[in-house]
């Protein structure tokens, strides 16, 4: 039997969300019918140690059209996404969080943005915010970086849960470890530029709380960050990054060591007194920077040759053929 593809897909992670899922589902299945979509909705259940999974399980009972995932144990939203995106045969892929803090009345305008005005991508900004100021300060950096870091200037909120996808973005990216946070940025390096944003009106949390991981989050977003933007730039090549650092490297402490040895020389000839090379610190200085020169040439090479066995060494996004 064939099975049609739907117009949306939602894909909703959760964690602990068993409160809200009926009045979730309730909501999404409201604006859905209200707007003639074929739609799915598919709840990833990340190790939730409360009631979701019976909430999901009756949800699948009752209508055909809602999916489920469950995982043994809680890996993270970025897991949860990865697998829904799998998951999704939508034309259009939304996702958001199961918090009732994005609101599905969003949804008929992100499918417009994606369907006739072309974007590969839209993302939210929750423009006015209900959430302390311990989560809403660290955000608005984080961003700001963030627009620095990948070079999408009009994006205002990377991190917002609400967004829409071409399915062609989601079935060409991966996303993995705590990505879910630069997904616009994954999209961009596989090629899908036309990205846009859509305000989108936040709510504060009705059950519950929050899930924001505090400072901890904060760091790794930023190391996270740096990670991608690395991989990006010199994932397949790192002989450019290391054995450059390396031969200057190399070079100054190669120079320094010369102009130790011909200052011994120079007192030598002279007849001037002068104390040992051995007691210069600079020597040792010079002499370091030649083996750490040394060691990030080797880190490059070594990089080259993981990178030319690599099995994704040739994997190119390819749009259409002819």
């Amino acid at each position: 039997m064939c099975i049609r593809d739907s117009n949306i897909s939602v894909v909703v992670p959760l964690y602990n969300e068993a409160e809200s899922l009926p009045e979730l589902y309730a909501w999404i299945r409201r604006v859905m019918l209200a707007h003639h979509f074929s739609y799915e909705i598919i709840f990833v259940n990340d190790g939730s140690t409360d009631k979701s999974w019976e909430e999901i399980e009756e949800l699948t009972h009752s209508d055909n059209n809602v999916h489920g995932i469950k995982f043994r144990r809680n890996y993270g939203k970025s897991p949860a996404l990865f697998c829904g995106f799998r998951a999704a045969r939508g034309e259009v892929v939304i996702t958001m969080d199961a918090d009732l803090q994005d609101s599905p009345d969003e949804i008929p305008e992100l499918y417009r943005m994606i369907v006739e005005d072309g974007y590969d991508l839209v993302s939210g900004y929750k423009q006015k915010r209900y959430d302390p100021l311990s989560k809403t300060i660290p955000t608005k950096l984080f961003n700001a970086t963030a627009r620095k870091v990948s070079g999408i200037k009009n994006l205002h909120d990377f991190n917002c849960g609400l967004k829409a996808y071409r399915r062609d973005v989601v079935k060409n990216i991966e996303v993995y470890g705590e990505m879910h946070r630069y997904i616009p940025y994954l999209a961009k390096n596989a090629g899908f530029e036309k990205i846009g944003e859509k305000v989108v009106h936040h709510q504060a949390r009705k059950y519950g709380s929050t899930k924001f991981g505090g400072l901890n989050r904060f760091v790794n977003g930023y190391l996270d960050l740096l990670s991608l933007w690395f991989l990006n730039s010199f994932g397949l090549k790192p002989m450019h990054v290391f054995g450059f650092l390396g031969t200057l490297m190399f070079a100054i402490g190669f120079i320094a060591c010369v102009v130790v040895g011909a200052i011994k020389l120079f007192a030598i000839i002279n007849s001037t007194p002068a104390p040992l090379v051995t007691d210069s610190p600079y020597f040792y200085i010079a002499l370091t920077m030649i083996i750490l020169g040394t060691q990030l040439f080797l880190a490059g090479f070594i990089g080259e040759l993981v990178s030319r066995n690599s099995q994704r060494r040739n994997d190119y996004q390819i749009e259409k053929e002819i």
